[in-house]
């Protein structure tokens, strides 16, 4: 999308199931994994920018050694920096060391980052905080290596007062009011549990404390402490995390929000967030790529057998559409085909806003993620002009000459490649008085492709949130080409509500539709409706979650998604724009049909999956009428 967004973090986890010199005498280093690690992350790069992180265990190591490592960064190419870290301290090991420092023994008992698990993560700040407390893998860490946790989650909790309290209640002292301390915590306590049990169990059995130990990394049920766990969370997530003796797991949430997809073969277990991510960095094929199911879990034990198993009972699927328009990466088979469909199914609406004037009109995208969108635009564009030629000769009746036939299988969309972005200027742009003139020139147009005050200039997006930049910059930026129109047209629909399962979208405020909407009504004598809609929202504030409805929905009723599309197009028109500007949204329909498998719509339609998404649509409308920013949950 042309605006900033912060949504979805990464997550990358790896197990090796061979010892390190399987890989040293068959890839030639026993830095298989973290390289392969580096490149799962650096894949995903698109999904955090804000920090990243890693933590290795070394399974099996001798007592006083370490063997969990961890490593965090925020600065601005974190990605970078984390393995310039570790790498670094291999050079000079290397150069101390060199007759030492391949062999995969040695390099285990005495460098770090050397061995068997690997959990990676990429940060999205949705909180606007940026320090390093902030980033995964968070840890807990004791003594007995049974009970060190280390996790790392693309997730977002709408009940973290409820987690929190709920901790309080089983009598611990959480050091801060989040929802990754929340989680970890919770899951901390029943691995603390399972610890116990087993425990009390084998010491019933007659079994010494040093020979209990390995009994209970054997035999923890990580099934069913996830169970335990996860019983009142109330979000989005697919999690990963590590147990301090080497077992590894992979759990996600029971409605499919957040994606999470795995591969295994006899060497080698591979989790992340995008299936080309695994694809490109295993070459392996697509169908080799698993996903991991809504409410299940991808278990590895230390003795690396694998299984999945329920943990969550699987709700209907609501797996976030939004991944589709725009976040994941378009290499997915399957998401590139979607994007290609999203643009295809939109190419009716334009044509009749544009009378079907290919002489006149000219096609284009910005930014670069709309491309493929644009290319299932133009198919259906073609689709139908190859219609209209077929009547257009069948129309002439055999009176076919040169002449004529030239004429109609000569006309052709005009496409052009109008906005280029000056990545030279990103960085520049910053929060001071002066943002909007350095904005207005992040990207370059194209001159001389578009004909003064005659051509409608179609312009396709990912999507349309704030509008903000539309109105600051990218209306000026293609009125500088003198079209008589500009039409923006958006492959997703009219975003009106917030999201609390990732994406950081939680302020009503801030969406053109809803400011669209409260406009409209306030031009139309029904101001009485938001003062309605905030004296049920604010009855309902201290309801258990269950029992909120969502009436925000209350303010789009009276008006067609035409009739806040036209408003939406007056309120981001800038004063000093000429041509006339046109604002044309995907409906939720054609969303349906071009992704079936990703129904997740909440932030179109308003239907949370969960009961917590409609706590947070009511705090944040109060928040808003009563003047407060910030989060809703």
């Amino acid at each position: 999308m042309s605006e900033l967004i912060k949504h979805e973090c990464g997550v990358a986890m790896i197990r090796l199931l061979k010892p390190l010199e399987f890989y040293k005498e068959k890839y030639g280093t026993w830095m298989y994994g973290l390289n392969k690690l580096y490149l799962l992350m650096e894949k995903q790069h698109n999904r955090g920018q804000d920090g990243a992180g890693l933590v290795s265990l070394k399974i099996d190591n001798t007592p006083g050694q370490e063997y969990l490592d961890r490593y965090r960064s925020v600065k601005q190419n974190p990605i970078k920096d984390t393995f310039d870290h570790i790498f670094k301290q291999y050079k000079k090991a290397e150069k101390k060391h060199s007759l030492n420092f391949f062999d995969p023994q040695w390099a285990k008992t005495h460098l770090p980052f050397a061995g068997e698990a690997y959990l990676g993560h990429l940060r999205y700040g949705t909180f606007g905080r940026n320090s390093i407390e902030f980033v995964h893998p968070v840890m807990r860490q004791n003594n007995w290596r049974s009970r060190n946790l280390v996790l790392a989650g693309n997730f977002n909790m709408t009940n973290t007062d409820e987690l929190f309290e709920r901790l309080v209640e089983l009598g611990q002292h959480p050091s801060a009011y989040t929802d990754t301390v929340t989680v970890l915590e919770k899951l901390g306590h029943f691995l603390d549990q399972e610890n116990e049990l087993r425990f009390r169990q084998y010491k019933n059995e007659g079994y010494s404390n040093k020979d209990i130990s390995p009994l209970i990394e054997q035999n923890l049920d990580i099934q069913q402490i996830l169970e335990n766990a996860s019983r009142d969370w109330d979000g989005g997530y697919a999690i990963a995390g590590m147990i301090g003796h080497g077992d590894l797991f992979a759990t996600r949430d029971p409605w499919g929000i957040r994606p999470a997809f795995y591969y295994h073969d006899d060497e080698i277990v591979v989790v992340a967030s995008e299936r080309p991510v695994i694809q490109t960095v295993m070459n392996v094929k697509y169908q080799q790529v698993a996903e991991l199911e809504p409410g299940q879990a991808l278990i590895i034990k230390k003795d690396g057998s694998i299984s999945t198993r329920i943990v969550r009972v699987p709700h209907q699927r609501k797996a976030c559409s939004f991944e589709r328009i725009y976040f994941s990466r378009g290499s997915d088979r399957d998401i590139y085909h979607e994007r290609k469909q999203l643009g295809r199914l939109l190419s009716p609406a334009i044509l009749e806003k544009v009378n079907y004037n290919f002489t006149d009109t000219v096609f284009s995208y910005i930014p670069n993620t709309a491309e493929t969108a644009f290319y299932g635009m133009m198919e259906g564009v073609r689709e139908h002009l190859l219609d209209w030629k077929k009547q257009q000769i069948k129309a002439l009746n055999g009176d076919l000459s040169e002449e004529k036939i030239v004429d109609i299988i000569s006309v052709e969309p005009r496409m052009e490649k109008i906005a280029i972005k000056d990545v030279k200027l990103r960085t520049f742009i910053s929060g001071d008085s002066g943002r909007n003139d350095l904005v207005a020139h992040v990207y370059d147009v194209t001159y001389g492709v578009v004909k003064n005050e005659v051509d409608t200039l179609v312009i396709i997006d990912d999507s349309i949130v704030r509008g903000t930049t539309l109105k600051q910059s990218i209306l000026r930026i293609l009125d500088r080409l003198h079209p008589k129109k500009i039409m923006i047209v958006s492959s997703a629909p009219q975003i009106r509500y917030p999201d609390c399962y990732g994406i950081d979208m939680a302020e009503l405020g801030k969406f053109a539709a809803f400011n669209a909407a409260v406009a409209l009504l306030k031009e139309n004598g029904q101001q009485s409706l938001l003062d309605s809609v905030y004296e049920k929202c604010k009855a309902q504030q201290n309801l258990p979650k269950e029992e909120i409805v969502n009436y925000v929905k209350e303010i789009y009723k009276p008006f067609t998604d035409e009739n806040i599309s036209v408003k939406m197009a007056q309120m981001l028109k800038p004063d000093d724009c000429h041509a006339d500007v046109e604002i044309v949204y995907q409906t939720i329909e054609n969303l349906h049909a071009a992704a079936p498998n990703h129904t997740g719509d909440w932030y179109f339609t308003g239907n949370y999956p969960t009961p917590g998404g409609n706590k947070v649509v009511n705090t944040s409308y109060v928040n808003y009428y009563e003047g407060r920013d910030g989060r809703a949950y």
